[in-house]
């Protein structure tokens, strides 16, 4: 392989590992049953007159498998946190103690594990889709190499190192979606 032709494999990797480390937080905010943290991550509250994360004005706390509290550190945001959380789509419904917000994670039932499950899917697939296309650029860079003068074995070899790096990044989606799934499916 000749130096001034080369194709940045480097740039291509850190790339597909972004669309790995998005699906990762994706599946974060994926209720399964069990409390965590991460669920309350794309709540935002209107708080100070613009919208502000949750976990920014209070703390967010995991007491038990089944519990979440947070407790907000501004008496007047408390109103404005219940309502975020009660409208947020979780399912979640809030109880006030005071400054602390506590929430109850219901148990799930078959059809809504189910359709947690189709939805963990669909996230997958728009990492695999993402990486698809990192490579799509790859292989347009090295089209465009082969046009500049690159020799045929260089352009199969770089062709067959890009493909093994997309291969390798659409099982590691495939791996985390299984993980999941079963984390979703399990009673």
């Amino acid at each position: 392989m000749s130096d001034e032709t080369e194709i940045d494999l480097d740039d291509l990797e850190r790339r597909m590992e972004g669309a790995i480390g998005a699906l990762k937080s994706e599946f974060a905010s994926l209720r399964t049953g069990r409390a965590a943290a991460s669920m309350l991550d794309p709540i935002t509250v209107e708080a100070y007159g613009q919208k502000t994360p949750i976990n920014q004005i209070g703390t967010v706390n995991v007491p038990e498998p089944r519990m979440l509290t947070v407790n907000i550190w501004d008496k007047s945001l408390v109103g404005a946190a219940e309502k975020a959380i009660r409208e947020s789509g979780l399912g979640i419904n809030p109880q006030l103690n005071g400054t602390i917000i506590m929430l109850p994670i219901p148990e799930l039932n078959e059809e809504r594990r189910t359709e947690l499950s189709r939805v963990a899917a669909k996230y997958a697939e728009n990492a695999r889709i993402a990486i698809r296309n990192v490579r799509h650029h790859g292989m347009e860079a090295l089209k465009k190499a082969k046009a500049e003068g690159m020799s045929e074995d260089d352009h199969k070899l770089w062709q067959d190192e890009i493909q093994a790096l997309t291969d390798k990044f659409v099982k590691r989606v495939d791996e985390a979606l299984a993980a999941k799934q079963e984390e979703i499916m399990q009673v």
